[in-house]
């Protein structure tokens, strides 16, 4: 990564005095960005505090240090030709700490002892390890792991090229191990335990006193918080310097890549197991740039956040699952644990806009965690398939004859795959994908595009065969079968309904009826279930050889859901003769139907000319039951 694209970099040349090239800013500005950026200055100035005063008075030296750094008398101060508000006060911070001996006039405890949280074996041994060593080279240490630093650069803010010598030589020997370590909170001086001290000689006194300086102490960080309300200053800052660990989070070089083959030796065939691939996996200026934006977007960057997904940068080295360039845009995906988030950028003959698109994906499994959407056009998209998927094909939901087409994949990267057009259903493009063997999982499975990162999983639930109420509920299945493929034939034009976000969408032929006039009808709920766990419901009545006709929806509902399997809907039939009827149906826990005057001891009725369209169904337990949406 080269330091002009890694957006952590802080040039802070080692000043001997304001020189005439330096930049002037308001003493406010430089309050703003101590404030924004409190609780990262404190660790740094711990770090470089030597241990032989131990860990209390290291944490209000710590404390004091950051605290003085505005000076007194100015109105204006000068940080430097390129206006680096944080990397002056770094540099003063860590100077100061280099510098400091017995400090008067630091934030007191009377009957307190404060330390940071206790680690565990790896902490406690960095810590052995750092107070061995001299405070420059402590503090070169800190600045090439939290800061991303090289070592030129914390050899010029400490003044000890050596020192940040024998430091890097030290990172290089701890490896990612001594980096996680340094960034917990045992070297956090903003997170502290309290526990009572001279408790005798205070019974004996018969009081406590606890000065003013220790709020300052406790609620340093807390200041944070709040001043991250008032309006940002003129100068630009780091916006990520104010979390614990953020410059890790934001460094390419700490990004989570799975091996190739993670996928074949797991239980959790999910997200996680996902490799990174593109062919900008390596450029680190890319993912620099896709962590900056995602932490801190600017407002020239489209940003769209699905329900139930939060706007929140990262707390912690995500998953890298690909970066690469296709049709004039660079595109990088990551995956935190909960979310997916899509980074895109124009490249330099394409494209218009920054784009950043955030979505659940907490809980994903081998089918709805098996594609993700890299680019989608007005007509077409390109998907991510996961590394266990082993065939693709395209197969269209209206034509339930037809066999799947299949697909070209290049890297794990779909060739332009047409998407369901945003008006009409004469046709409806679904992805038909076969998971690998190698993960007990060899089966094939439906999902189509529903314009979210995730395209929705598509499952099909039978009618109860042979009509015994005692007989297990057949539960969902795959829709890849015969009977699968005519239902979703239908009920496919029902999709354009559904809301983003969509994670699956089930397609549940409840009961069966015949008609007035002649023929059959099936009844169906087809449910949408979202991400965050809400879910949606179209029911609807398909006569043989007509078209579906829709009985009712509701949203925000558990009905037609393994907790609500207890249904009933009913809606206004004519026949060929235009006589009218009021058909009901229940589900298959249901005894016996009462509408328009009329009672049945089987799950379906048929009044015609009905006085009233009032339903209800009682089930074998006893619950008395009405359609959706009607109490």
């Amino acid at each position: 990564m080269s330091e002009r694209d890694d957006p952590k970099r802080l040039d802070v040349p080692d000043r001997g005095g304001p020189g005439p090239s330096e930049e002037a800013v308001s003493l406010d500005s430089v309050e703003a960005v101590l404030i924004e950026h409190y609780s990262r200055l404190v660790r740094l100035a711990y770090l470089t505090l030597s241990g032989d005063r131990g860990r209390h008075r290291r944490v209000l030296d710590a404390h004091r240090i950051v605290q003085r750094a505005l000076p007194r008398l100015a109105r204006r101060v000068r940080v430097g030709a390129a206006g680096d508000i944080y990397g002056w006060l770094r540099a003063h911070v860590i100077r100061s700490a280099l510098r400091a001996g017995t400090l008067h006039g630091v934030p007191t405890v009377v009957g307190l002892r404060l330390f940071p949280r206790a680690g565990g074996v790896a902490e406690l041994d960095l810590d052995r390890r750092l107070a061995a060593m001299t405070p420059p080279t402590r503090a070169s240490y800190a600045l090439l792991v939290l800061e991303g630093m090289s070592e030129a650069e914390a050899g010029r803010v400490t003044g000890d090229p050596a020192a940040a010598r024998t430091a890097r030589l030290l990172r290089e020997r701890l490896g990612p191990g001594g980096e996680r370590a340094l960034e917990s909170s045992e070297f956090d001086p903003c997170v502290v335990q309290t526990t009572p001290d001279d408790l005798l000689r205070r019974r004996r006194n018969g009081r406590l006193v606890a000065v003013a300086g220790a709020m300052a102490v406790l609620t340093g960080c807390a200041v944070l918080a709040a001043q991250l309300l008032r309006p940002a200053p003129s100068t630009p800052a780091n916006p990520a310097a104010g979390r614990p660990a953020a410059s890790v989070a934001l460094d390419p070089r700490h990004l989570i890549r799975g091996d190739a083959d993670t996928w074949a030796d797991t239980s959790r065939v999910d997200l996680t197991a996902w490799p990174a691939r593109g062919d900008l996996v390596g450029d680190d200026g890319l993912l620099s740039r896709a962590l900056r934006v995602w932490d801190h977007p600017a407002p020239s960057v489209r940003r769209t956040i699905a329900p139930g997904a939060t706007a929140e940068g990262p707390a912690r080295s995500p998953r890298l699952l690909y970066a690469g360039e296709m049709q004039k845009y660079r595109i990088v995906v990551f995956h935190d644990g909960e979310r997916i988030i899509r980074y895109t950028e124009p490249t330099r003959t394409g494209g218009t806009e920054v784009t950043l698109d955030i979505a659940l994906a907490d809980g994903s499994n081998v089918t709805d965690g098996s594609a993700l959407t890299l680019l989608r056009g007005s007509s077409s998209a390109r998907y991510l398939l996961a590394p266990w998927i082993s065939e693709i094909g395209l197969r269209d939901l209206r034509a339930p004859d037809h066999l799947p087409k299949p697909l070209r994949v290049a890297g794990g990267v779909t060739q332009s795959v047409p998407i369901p057009p945003k008006k009409g259903c004469g046709t409806w493009p679904a992805l038909q994908l076969r998971s690998s063997a190698k993960i007990v999982e060899n089966h094939r499975f439906l999902l189509t595009d529903l314009g979210a990162l995730s395209p929705a999983h598509l499952t099909y639930q039978p009618l109860p065969g042979g009509g015994d109420r005692k007989r297990p509920g057949v539960r969902p299945v795959e829709a890849t079968g015969s009977a699968a493929l005519l239902a979703w034939s239908k009920t496919s034009c029902d999709l354009p309904q559904l809301e983003s976000g969509v994670r699956a969408v089930n397609t549940w032929d409840f009961a069966g009826q015949q008609l007035p006039g002649g023929g059959r009808g099936t009844w169906s709920c087809m449910r949408a279930d979202t991400w965050q766990g809400p879910g949606r419901i179209i029911i609807g009545m398909r006569p043989d050889g007509g078209r579906p006709l829709e009985a009712g929806a509701a949203r925000n509902t558990a009905d037609c859901s393994r907790f609500g399997q207890h249904l009933v809907a009913s809606m206004i039939y004519r026949d060929g003769d235009g006589n009218r009827y009021l058909l009901a149906a229940g589900s298959r826990g249901v005894t016996s139907l009462t509408a328009g005057g009329k009672t049945s001891s089987t799950r379906t009725l048929v009044v015609r000319n009905p006085a009233t369209t009032t339903v209800e169904a009682r089930t074998r337990t006893g619950l008395l039951i009405s359609p959706p949406g009607t109490g």
